[in-house]
């Protein structure tokens, strides 16, 4: 997998920021990355040292419009860790 294809977007959320002053960084990432190719992707995007990644399946939740149901796409969230004294400057300011 493309090191490009792995992070699809930063997840900005208020328990994500609340993390951020951890040094852990939220992303959503391509369904079939694993944790290796998401390390990889995060030091060469933002140039900063991964000390650990964790990751989450979120599976779609089902909605209901009027007598249809519906699913959302599952998706896969990863917590970034980072070496102290680091930080990715995507997240400040938000």
């Amino acid at each position: 997998m493309n090191l490009h294809q792995v992070l699809c977007k930063p997840l900005v959320t208020e328990k994500g920021t609340i993390l951020q002053q951890d040094g852990k960084y939220c992303f959503i990432v391509a369904n079939k990355a694993n944790k290796w190719e998401i390390k990889r992707a995060v030091e060469t995007a933002f140039k900063v040292n991964v000390l650990s990644v964790n990751v989450m399946n979120m599976h779609g939740k089902k909605r209901r419009m009027g007598r249809n149901i519906t699913q959302e796409p599952s998706r896969k969230k990863a917590v970034v860790t980072l070496r102290e004294g680091q930080s990715i400057q995507l997240f400040e300011g938000v």
